[in-house]
């Protein structure tokens, strides 16, 4: 932004976030220019039509694109939804959604009307352009102070409505406001067309290394190797030397801990739950995950102790979610996950590992999940999964392979999406200083 200008005169103000703003430009707190969460006019409403737009968080996008498709009927929408008409501003109010600045202009309402989430505040311009109401929404002076103010726990935390109510806005004249914005919204084009492609590397890249994973531990190495039927659908042609086995075959335990939520300490042992999983062991972020007792971790342990060597598999999250324990560590995991000791014989716990990672596992998963209506994956479901298995030596070689291949993507992934990041960062920051006055835009404009 170093080829922007500051404006030529600034006066002091009072605003922590704004200690300083344009000569011309005034402060008034955002009640006094927008309408906070207005009421719905119902006779008007339901004189037009029998349903509306009905947008849940998942309607609108990361950079307030929307989609207005799905409708509610309006004697649903009288149960305590949010209402907002066309050409209001909405934002979301709950973590992490408000810090990342998720929010809309809403758009595209047929009847001009529509109702969402409970999650969304809603401001209505009444002295103010609206595309620069909406800018400034995103911008850092709004969402760090609206973050500080948090009410609730853990991922309950909101907004609290009357943040936004005495929230101070620096205006400049109107004219001026909508040049801003126009501004605003060229920059920000830009820059999110750049994320989207960066964005878009990534899934390629991921898609990438999904396929290599699965051809490497399906088809193996050998490109001119002869090949059978394996006999399963979704595992297709294999090597002919190699088995193709039932999981329970080629492993001496499978098991989980008791159902019970053991209470945490705040030194003990960790306790590992689905959302800490990592592919590695050694890049679990142990000093984040509860803590529990020695006791407790005794007494959860009995039916299976995981160790070095093991691969830990959730039961709830995505098919696929695994984590090879590379280190020698004491740690409980939750019931969410199971732990799985291979047969040293017949596979290594390495190369169950990246079996688990592919296509054709989690494919044999879906069909066991399919096939007994449970909506977790099971101990059972997983003895009952093929593997393709090569001997021992053969499996060491793909392992070899398949790391430094793996190495390379996941390099190239972290730098672009560092790269997102510090676009992200861009984008907040052009705001930022736009609405705050810290850029001259009109000579831009």
């Amino acid at each position: 932004m170093s080829h922007y200008k500051p404006y030529p005169r600034y006066k002091p103000t009072e605003v922590e976030w704004a200690p300083e703003i344009p000569a011309h430009w005034d402060v008034k707190r955002l009640r006094f220019v927008a309408s906070l969460n207005p009421l719905p006019a119902w006779k008007d409403i339901e004189g037009q039509v029998a349903d509306c737009p009905f947008l849940p968080m998942e309607a609108i996008g990361e950079t307030g694109e929307l989609d207005t498709t799905r409708r509610k009927p309006i004697d649903e929408c009288r149960a305590g939804y949010t209402y907002f008409a066309e050409g209001d501003v909405a934002y979301a109010k709950v973590t992490p959604c408000f810090e990342n600045g998720k929010g809309a202009v809403m758009r595209g309402l047929e009847g001009g009307h529509g109702f969402g989430t409970t999650e969304l505040t809603v401001l209505r311009p009444v002295s103010i352009d609206r595309n620069y109401l909406y800018a400034l929404t995103f911008a850092e002076s709004f969402r760090q102070p609206g973050a500080a103010e948090m009410l609730g726990t853990g991922g309950l935390k909101r907004v609290p409505d009357e943040f936004a109510r005495n929230y101070r806005v620096a205006l400049p004249p109107r004219e001026e406001q909508a040049v801003i914005a126009a501004s605003i919204d060229r920059e920000t084009s830009r820059i999110d067309a750049l994320i989207a492609k960066k964005t878009s590397f990534i899934e390629l890249l991921q898609e990438k290394r999904q396929a290599l994973i699965t051809h490497a531990v399906t088809k193996g190495l050998d490109p001119n190797v002869k090949m059978k039927d394996s006999g399963v659908e979704w595992i297709g042609e294999v090597p002919e030397h190699w088995a193709v086995k039932s999981i329970g075959y080629v492993i001496d335990a499978i098991g989980d801990v008791d159902h019970f939520m053991p209470m945490s300490v705040e030194n003990g042992v960790p306790y590992l739950m689905t959302g800490d999983l990592k592919e590695l062991a050694s890049t679990v972020n142990w000093s984040d995950c509860k803590q529990v007792s020695g006791a407790d971790y005794a007494n959860l342990s009995r039916k299976i102790k995981t160790s070095q060597g093991d691969v830990v598999v959730a039961r709830y999250a995505t098919i696929g979610t695994s984590m090879y324990v590379d280190i020698d560590f004491e740690f409980l995991v939750s019931y969410s996950c199971v732990t799985v000791k291979t047969t040293a014989s017949e596979v290594s716990g390495f190369y169950m590992f990246l079996y688990m990672k592919s296509d054709a596992f989690r494919q044999g998963v879906r069909d066991q999940i399919n096939s007994n209506t449970q909506d977790n994956v099971g101990i059972n479901d997983l003895r009952k999964v093929k593997i393709a298995l090569p001997n021992l030596q053969e499996q060491s070689k793909i392992a070899e392979y398949l790391v430094g291949k793996l190495k390379t993507i996941d390099s190239l992934t972290e730098k672009t999406a560092r790269s997102v990041n510090l676009l992200k960062e861009r984008r907040s920051a052009f705001i930022t200083a736009a609405v705050t006055g810290q850029i001259d835009l009109r000579e831009a404009a």
